[in-house]
Parts: structure tokens; C-alpha cells; sequence
């Protein structure tokens, strides 16, 4: 019993020992979080009904079709800013847009995010840039980022379990 109830301690000590043996923690970090965000999120976006991206569910809310528009403007706006690259040129997206388009803007978003964070290492992330309409150093965009993609997954599972649907990690 003693020995099983040790595993557990001993995974998370080698878990650190090799997070601390990496030469840049942060934009590894990242680079590890963004699959797993870009397939949830990109899964619930396509799960979610056509007719449905006009939803919202509550007058004060935003619709989903919105959501998305607000989560490839985040991608591209935030990649570019914590990698120190400029953003794609990209066709404004409005929340009326077709789902198929919507859908395509939310993939090409996330490869930019790949592409940029990529490039990224941490010898910056002191440095500060304008973000938010503000000055920010690229580590407050960094947190930003793994913290908003969480959110923005978070935001679409509500609203395709308000329309009776399941979101894709709660899928079996």
C-alpha cells in the first residue's frame, strides 16, 4: 500500500525536475497547453450547431457567433504580441459571418499561435509592449493567453450545454 500511495509524489517530483531542466519553461509551457486548447475549442465551435451562432443566453451576453470572432482576434492580437511577430493580415470577421468562415478564422488563428509561439523564448518576457491599451510585459500576455484560452473553451462548453449539447471533453 505504501508503495502505491509513493507513485503519485514520485511522477509529480520527475514532472518538475524536467519542467526545471527546461531551458525555457514559459514559452514551453505554452507550446505544450496549445494542442490540447486548439482541438477542445476548435471541437466546440464546429459541435455548435449553424442556426445557433446568433445564440446568446441572456439579452446582456454576447452571441456565440461573437465569441468566436473575439477568440481569433485574441489568438492573433496576443501570439503576436508575447512572440514579438506581427500579426496575420487578416479579412475582418464579424459575428454574422458564415460557420464554415468563422470555423476557418478559428483554425487559422490557432496555427498563427503555433507558427509564433514557435519562435518564441523566454530571453523577452520582461520587455513590455503595448496590449489592452496598455503596457504590458510579454509574461502578463503569456499568462494571459493560457489563461484566456482556458476561458474561451470554458465559454463555448456553456453555451453548447445551454443548447442540449455536449462539449467535446465531457464527451466519452
Amino acid at each position: 500500500m505504501k508503495k502505491t500511495s509513493l507513485i503519485p509524489g514520485l511522477l509529480l517530483l520527475a514532472a518538475m525536475a524536467a519542467t526545471a531542466q527546461t531551458k525555457d519553461p514559459v514559452s514551453s509551457a505554452l507550446r505544450e497547453i496549445l494542442p490540447g486548447r486548439q482541438k477542445n475549442t476548435v471541437a466546440a465551435v464546429e459541435a455548435m450547431p449553424t442556426d445557433k451562432f446568433n445564440f446568446k443566453p441572456t439579452a446582456d451576453q454576447v452571441t456565440f457567433g461573437h465569441l468566436v470572432v473575439h477568440m481569433i482576434e485574441s489568438n492573433n492580437g496576443f501570439c503576436s504580441k508575447v512572440a514579438g511577430v506581427p500579426a496575420p493580415k487578416v479579412e475582418e470577421f464579424k459575428e454574422t459571418d458564415s460557420k464554415d468562415r468563422l470555423v476557418a478564422g478559428l483554425k487559422a488563428s490557432f496555427d498563427f499561435c503555433s507558427e509564433a509561439l514557435g519562435k518564441m523564448d523566454d530571453s523577452k518576457l520582461g520587455e513590455t509592449t503595448e496590449a489592452l491599451g496598455t503596457k504590458l510585459s510579454r509574461a502578463r500576455i503569456a499568462l494571459g493567453i493560457a489563461s484566456s484560452m482556458a476561458d474561451h473553451y470554458a465559454e463555448t462548453a456553456m453555451y453548447l450545454r445551454l443548447n442540449g449539447i455536449a462539449p467535446p471533453t465531457a464527451k466519452k
